[in-house]
């Protein structure tokens, strides 16, 4: 049973802009923190950023001053605005309920191309 939907991955040049979009239930936005997580070829999964209920955010340094993290819990929906773009950013991006061990998105693919 998928409980985290992704949306709005693609392929975008650098310096360019996406946001991705992550829904859920109620009971997991009235419970969990969320968080932005990433994973690149042969790489590890990765955190890019977290949101705490109370709206407390976190960055990778990587991502600092590019992205941001919000939530709108009216709609179950946690964001992340990606701006500026590199090619390093390439990865497939999971949504994620902090801290449980299963409630993960199946995740949407980011391309950053020229």
């Amino acid at each position: 049973q998928v409980q985290l939907v992704e949306s709005g991955g693609g392929l975008v040049q650098p310096g360019g802009s996406l946001r991705l979009s992550c829904a859920g239930s109620r009971s997991i936005f009235d419970t969990y923190d969320m968080g932005w997580y990433r994973q690149a070829p042969g790489k590890q999964r990765e955190l890019v950023a977290s949101i705490t209920s109370a709206g407390r955010t976190n960055y990778a340094e990587s991502v600092k001053g590019r992205f941001t993290i919000s939530r709108d819990n009216a709609k179950n929906t946690v964001y992340l605005q990606m701006n500026s773009l590199k090619p390093e950013d390439t990865a497939v991006y999971y949504c994620h309920a902090l801290p449980s061990l299963t409630l993960w998105g199946q995740g949407t693919q980011v391309t950053v191309s020229s």
